[in-house]
């Protein structure tokens, strides 16, 4: 069985696309994640949720930026803290998406 990671359904949640397992909406992720929350904390907060569950969300939004708009930066990065290189070495090659679900690189100079 594939989990779809990313649902939505218009009797749940009132049609706002939500994360499996969760009464989570994909904005509400993005919300936390553009007020610092990082992977851990977000975890920690809500532990019904998956690592690649997360990641499905943010890619969800990227391939609907016109919903979620507000949440990126200029450069197409979503705001916030994403996953590290190590916490993303773990997901499907369709979630590591550099600057959407891994954090951007360190400007170095």
């Amino acid at each position: 069985m594939t989990i779809k990671w990313v649902q939505q359904d218009p009797l749940v949640m009132n049609g706002e696309p939500f994360c499996y397992n969760s009464r989570l909406t994909v904005r509400q992720l993005l919300e936390l994640r553009s007020n610092g929350y990082d992977l851990t904390l977000i975890l920690k907060d809500h532990p019904e949720l998956r690592v690649v569950g997360i990641a499905a969300a943010y890619a969800y939004a990227a391939a609907h930026r016109e919903r979620y708009g507000d949440f990126f930066e200029a450069n197409g990065s979503l705001v916030g803290p994403g996953y590290s290189e190590a916490e993303a070495a773990i997901l499907p090659a369709q979630y590591r998406i550099a600057g959407v679900v891994i954090r951007p690189a360190e400007a170095v100079g």
